[in-house]
């Protein structure tokens, strides 16, 4: 059974490799990369603000990781959004994801080296038994909730 870190981290390199992926694509392979990458995201996102997050903020040391992170996730997700309407044969979208996976990158960094460091000073291994599999488990039920979600986001 992975620990949650290991889940996070595996996502993590999943989705380096897939944002080095599309950044050398030709335009024809670049949607079917993109897909997988942002319905990926979407779901680990999701998933680690419901588990991982939700014990970091239970913890008052952990309120403003948490908060911090949880904003981050907000702006990388606007930025998909945003790359989701245009046109991806355009230097615009190149543009536009370039920025993405600085600010993609340095947000998992941020998390592999600052937050996972914190959390595991302070919440013991026992209390975080389980973690991985609910993550995964999570992960899962929120890919199926990727277009639901997303249509009610444009209703808003």
């Amino acid at each position: 059974m992975p620990t949650i870190y290991d889940a996070i981290k595996d996502d993590h390199d999943t989705h380096r490799k897939l944002l080095t992926s599309i950044q050398d694509s030709k335009v024809e392979a670049r949607g079917a990369l993109w897909k997988r990458f942002y319905e990926d995201v979407k779901s680990h996102a999701a998933a680690e603000e419901e588990t991982f997050y939700s014990k970091l903020i239970s913890q008052t040391w952990g309120q403003d990781a948490a908060r911090h992170s949880v904003h981050e996730h907000q702006q990388l997700d606007d930025l998909m959004e945003e790359l989701n309407v245009m046109k991806m044969s355009s230097d615009l979208w190149m543009t536009k994801f370039e920025q993405l996976k600085h600010e993609y990158e340095h947000h998992m960094d941020e998390e592999e080296n600052e937050v996972f460091t914190r959390a595991k000073e302070v919440i013991s291994d026992e209390e975080l038994e389980g973690y991985g599999t609910r993550f995964q488990k999570r992960k899962d039920e929120e890919r199926g909730l990727i277009d639901e979600k997303r249509e009610d986001s444009l209703e808003d």
